[in-house]
């Protein structure tokens, strides 16, 4: 599932840059294997999003100007109808026995 891709790359990105070991922008995406293009798409968003990101030209890396930190992770767990009915955070939906709740963004 690319999902978890997605959630993998974007938490080495931010563990790459906190440690300031992320090499100029054509290592750090080969290091990530994506294009320089996605990269910088990725880093845009991350800025436009809040995260402080710089880049220092003498030591050759991304860093995070002040403290800063990105940490995705999901958890996937078997709901029952009962628990279902608790959850107020969504919308939710019952398909022939099978229910799936989709969080309404």
């Amino acid at each position: 599932m690319k999902l978890y891709l997605y959630i993998d790359r974007i938490n080495l990105i931010n563990k790459l840059i906190s440690q300031s070991k992320t090499g100029n922008q054509k290592e750090f995406a080969t290091r990530l294997n994506i294009s320089i293009s996605r990269l910088a798409r990725i880093i845009e968003y991350m800025k436009d999003q809040g995260a402080p990101i710089k880049f220092d030209r003498t030591r050759n890396t991304y860093y995070y100007e002040s403290n800063y930190s990105i940490n995705l992770e999901i958890k996937i767990e078997k709901i029952n109808n009962h628990d279902l009915k608790d959850i107020n955070a969504g919308i939710n939906f019952s398909l022939n026995n099978v229910t799936n709740a989709f969080f309404v963004h």
